[in-house]
């Protein structure tokens, strides 16, 4: 039996893993969609179409998926969906900062689930503007660790524009203004720099440290947000303190 009940459980992960998958294959694909309805669906001149190509890429969306967006949204095939953006704004448990972008062709089943997401998990939406100052609009490239430390990529992209480099663990997030994104990721291509994602994000200018329980039930609802099909990014302030991110791996 106990054969048996490990395998279930490594069945169900499996299949939560796989639906993950999805979703995120899902909202990768309308990024392309959307990005090729905006400025056409040639990637040469359209820099936002080139880069959510790339990211989905990186994450192993199937090409015949990627191209098929492609030709949906540039009006080469069938009718493609019009989808509008919606920003949402809320706090999670301990006052964490929420913004939720959602890319939605339904506006009222889009504010349901984001509403549902929130009251949920301990959360609370808020009116328009009382979160968003908390944010700014910026581009964010983000780079694998490999051979080249910090100093070497902030040679390499400190002409274009990039601010500041920011140790993310795995990986090195280069921050610049939204509007220098491109000329960031030109250059790291012209270095023979590999990049993981290239696009612009909303930044916290400040972040709420949360303790193990506080980081748990803001994760919890950051997961819930994101498992809406309309909603494609959340941000947060949310900052998780070393000793605190310890707790939460021995948790798992």
């Amino acid at each position: 039996m106990a054969g048996h009940s490990k395998w279930a459980t490594t069945k169900h992960k499996k299949a939560v893993i796989d639906a993950r998958r999805g979703k995120l294959f899902a909202k990768l694909v309308k990024n392309i969609e959307v990005a090729a309805r905006m400025g056409g669906p040639d990637p040469v001149g359209n820099p936002t179409l080139f880069d959510a190509i790339q990211k989905a890429k990186r994450t192993s969306v199937p090409n015949d998926n990627i191209e098929r967006a492609v030709k949906r949204g540039g009006g080469l095939e069938g009718d493609g969906v019009d989808y509008e953006t919606l920003m949402y704004e809320g706090y999670a448990p301990g006052g964490v900062a929420v913004l939720v972008e959602c890319l939605t062709d339904n506006k009222n089943r889009a504010v349901s689930e984001v509403r549902l997401a929130f009251n949920r998990n301990g959360g609370n939406m808020a009116d328009s503007g009382s979160v968003a100052y908390l944010f700014e609009r910026k581009g964010v490239v983000a780079v694998p660790k490999g051979e080249h430390s910090e100093d070497d990529l902030l040679e390499v992209v400190l002409e274009a524009g990039a601010e500041e480099i920011n140790d993310e663990g795995e990986t090195f997030e280069i921050i610049s203004e939204a509007t220098d994104v491109v000329a960031v990721r030109t250059a790291l291509q012209e270095a023979d720099i590999d990049y993981d994602s290239a696009e612009a994000q909303f930044v916290p200018t400040m972040r709420t440290p949360v303790d193990l329980d506080g980081a748990q039930k803001a994760l919890r609802l950051i997961e819930a947000l994101e498992d809406s099909d309309d909603v494609q990014n959340v941000f947060s302030n949310l900052d998780i303190p070393d000793d605190v991110a310890a707790q939460l791996a021995d948790a798992e």
